[in-house]
């Protein structure tokens, strides 16, 4: 998808949801910026590693520092260049070295053809990516979301969904992951795109 036909269709989306959830609605401020929605879909991934169970200003940070050192977009190269303390010196984990590390070496070495899962089905690309070592459920929707341009993805887990969901709703308890994909399905075909707005809002 050009990024002019993702910016068309992130503004249909928007208007659908704008009709069909007018709590959502009144909470949204303004169109997307789609520029900040669309990733490469290696730099997803990265992303998406760098950012479990962290804060989403702390994952940044570590990416800035990430893409110091790797350039931007970064390429599978220019991560397997990089040795195992300098990556925890950009504030990775161990695990998260190891992850980083093998998730490069997959696209590099073509285990993982992230082009190619472009065109599967979403359980698909699912089963793909977590058959990486590191790679969850709530990875996997990340990429799908922001790499992979999949507009009808949502991550029932995550917890600032459920927290924007708790506001949204004027809910007394933070609902479970189980209570968050159910709520969702008035944003279909669009979840994502709720998710997007939902993130930006909270």
């Amino acid at each position: 998808m050009t990024p002019e036909a993702f910016a068309a269709a992130l503004r249909k989306a928007e208007a659908y949801l704008a009709a069909a959830d007018p709590a959502l609605a009144a909470a949204v401020a303004g169109p997307l910026p789609a520029e900040h929605y669309r990733r490469e879909p290696f730099a997803a991934l990265l992303r998406a590693l760098i950012g479990q169970q962290l804060s989403t200003r702390a994952a940044a940070s570590i990416a800035g520092r990430l893409l110091a050192l790797t350039g931007e977009p970064p390429t599978p190269q220019a991560v397997l260049a990089i040795d195992a303390a300098a990556l925890r010196a950009c504030g990775l984990s161990a695990a998260k070295v190891r992850s980083v590390q093998a998730a490069a070496r997959a696209v590099q070495e073509g285990a993982l053809d992230l082009p190619a899962l472009a065109a599967q089905a979403e359980a698909d690309i699912t089963a793909a990516l977590t058959a990486l070592p590191g790679v969850g459920p709530w990875t996997a929707h990340m990429v799908l979301m922001f790499g992979l341009g999949r507009l009808d993805v949502f991550a029932p887990a995550d917890l600032g969904l459920r927290r924007a969901i708790q506001r949204l709703d004027g809910l007394t308890d933070l609902p479970s992951p189980a209570a968050s994909l159910e709520r969702a399905e008035r944003w279909r075909p669009y979840r994502t795109v709720a998710a997007w707005q939902l993130w930006r809002w909270r």
